[in-house]
């Protein structure tokens, strides 16, 4: 009895912790602006801002891809660079197919699929590629996004294939449903560090559109 309640104790200071510590991470994390253009429950279409990324292409597994690209993009942000500078993380990460001044890093990080994986890492507000330092590996890439319209399916949990498989379907339906066009491939965007409980982790699948039937306006 004694150490089944020392167990369950445990478990719930375990919970705590990785509670605080997700909450603290999703407090100081930067996420890119952008504008709602339409809600309906999971799904959103919006309209985002030109912006800056860091970039690896990387072949492989979407998981194995993913795994190595965040390394070199995180090599990059913490220090790997011609100034040593420390860039700020930013949410979310993306994946899609095909020592010094410490700068933020971004979220989301995202990955879609049919590889080679474009693995992304979006700047922190006010970068510019003239402004940026000058990665030290010659696999990143500084590249200059233009604004963009697009169409959002947001989930929670692990982000396995069968998931993300099934949440393509459900936007891509949602898109037609909008007379929207998909106007390229679907991106995975993962906004939480691998140390968040699984129903806490925060996944958006997000296909790129074009103006819809119903009158949407084009991002300006």
């Amino acid at each position: 009895m004694i150490k089944r309640s020392l167990l369950t104790l445990a478990v719930v200071v375990a919970l705590m912790l990785g509670l605080a510590v997700t909450g603290v991470f999703a407090l100081a994390t930067e996420e890119p602006p952008f504008a709602v253009k339409l809600s309906e429950g999971a799904f959103e279409v919006r309209d985002y801002p030109a912006l800056v990324a860091a970039e690896v292409s990387v072949g492989g597994q979407r998981r194995d891809a993913a795994s190595k690209g965040f390394r070199l993009l995180a090599g990059y942000i913490f220090g790997g660079n011609t100034r040593k500078q420390r860039i700020a993380m930013t949410a979310p990460v993306t994946q899609a197919p095909s020592g010094g001044e410490k700068i933020a890093m971004t979220a989301p990080v995202l990955l879609s699929g049919g590889g080679p994986w474009t693995i992304r890492f979006i700047m922190p507000r006010g970068s510019t590629v003239e402004t940026l330092p000058t990665p030290n590996s010659p696999a990143v890439k500084l590249r200059d996004l233009p604004p963009s319209r697009v169409a959002v399916i947001k989930f929670s949990g692990l982000a396995k294939q069968a998931d993300v498989d099934a949440k393509t379907l459900e936007l891509s339906r949602f898109i037609k449903a909008q007379n929207l066009v998909a106007t390229g491939p679907a991106t995975l965007a993962q906004y939480d560090p691998p140390w968040t409980l699984w129903f806490m982790r925060r996944n958006e699948v997000m296909i790129p559109v074009t103006i819809s039937a119903a009158g949407i306006p084009e991002p300006k």
